[in-house]
Formats: C-alpha cells, structure tokens, sequence
C-alpha cells in the first residue's frame, strides 16, 4: 500500500495483465518429477528440497476428507512489538466477512502465511488481494509463493514489508477480496474481510 491510495477507474482488473508474456511450465505429478533425470545431482537436490518427505509411490495427505492439494490454514498480519492479528482461513469464511482488523497509520507490517500442500505438487502458488474504499479499487497485491511438494507440516511464506496508508484521508474501512490460486488458475480458497485504518491502535 502506498501513503496515499491509488484510485483506479474500473473495480475490476484481469489478472493476466500481471502475467503479460509469462507462461507456467507444463505441470509434472510428483511419480513424473521423481523419475526425472536421476543421474543429475543438482536437480535431485531440487527435487529433495521440493518433496521433502515425499517418495515415488507415496502420497502425502494431511487431511483425507478434503481433495485439494492446498489446504490454506491461516493469514496473518505481523507487526514488530504487537501480537499477531491471525485470521483463521480453516473455518467458516463467512463469519470474517463481518470482522474489522484495525491497522494503525503508517505502520509498517507483513502479511505471513500458512498453509499446507498434499496429495502432489502445487506449482507457481500466489496470493492475491484487492483492496476497496467504498466499491473502489484502491490497491492490489499480487504475492508469488513459488512451487511446494506435499508435506505433513505447515509451509509459511512471509509477504515483504509494507507501510499502512496514514493521514487523515486514508482513515476510514477498507474492503479485501482476497483468492489463492496457482499458474493453472486453480483457486484453493477465496474470502473477503475489511481493516480498518484508524489514528491509533
């Protein structure tokens, strides 16, 4: 977010306009990526970062009643000397919908989040969220993960530093559209929620 928002004309935006010339490698199951070049000692420590724990012929799975290979966990907002103001993703969505995070003027924080990948490889991960200021879009944020083999543990990724609006024109509530997806466009989990911008905590 930048000090003062940035106010587009239209609310809606293809995502394809950030990807402009980039097209994802062709997706490989994890049987496929472990007979990969076996012989090549660079990429069999890629692969050994990348599955972790995971075999050929093994399937890692955290949860058995849900099908999807990103189990999105938590997102939480991170400030140096605060505690963490955590959403819980793995409940009901809907209730967040009615919760207001308060964020501090210009304060400076990151986004850190949690999840887990199971049944195979999920490449090129992303978080995307929209921010909107009575029914404008007023910032964007577009967050690659990068690739993650299946694993019993949760992976986190922290987002870079970023500075909260400040002035008296940038308090007020925000509106955030927020989705997971990877280079194949497959969503795992898409919420809303609002923070408030306010002179204090």
């Amino acid at each position: 977010m930048s000090d003062e928002p940035h106010v587009e004309e239209h609310e809606e935006h293809h995502d394809d306009e950030v990807d402009a010339g980039y097209a994802p490698p062709p997706e490989k199951s994890l049987d496929e990526l472990m007979a990969l070049d076996t012989e090549d000692e660079s990429l069999r420590k890629y692969k050994a970062t990348l599955l972790g724990q995971a075999t050929a012929g093994e399937v890692v799975i955290v949860d058995e009643s849900n099908p999807s290979r990103v189990i999105v966990r938590r997102l939480a907002l991170v400030v140096e000397g605060r505690d963490d103001v955590v959403l819980d993703l793995s409940g009901d969505l809907e209730t967040l919908k009615s919760q207001t995070i308060t964020i501090k003027e210009g304060i400076q924080y990151r986004l850190r989040i949690e999840f887990h990948v199971q049944r195979d490889i999920v490449t090129g991960l992303r978080y995307t969220q929209k921010t909107y200021r009575k029914g404008i879009q007023v910032d964007k944020m577009n967050q690659m993960l990068g690739s993650y083999g299946p694993r019993k543990e949760v992976h986190t990724h922290l987002t870079p530093m970023e500075d909260a609006p400040s002035g008296m024109l940038a308090r007020g509530t925000y509106h955030v559209k927020s989705v997971f997806c990877d280079d194949d466009k497959n969503e795992y989990l898409k919420w809303e929620w609002s923070f408030e911008i306010k002179k204090d905590w």
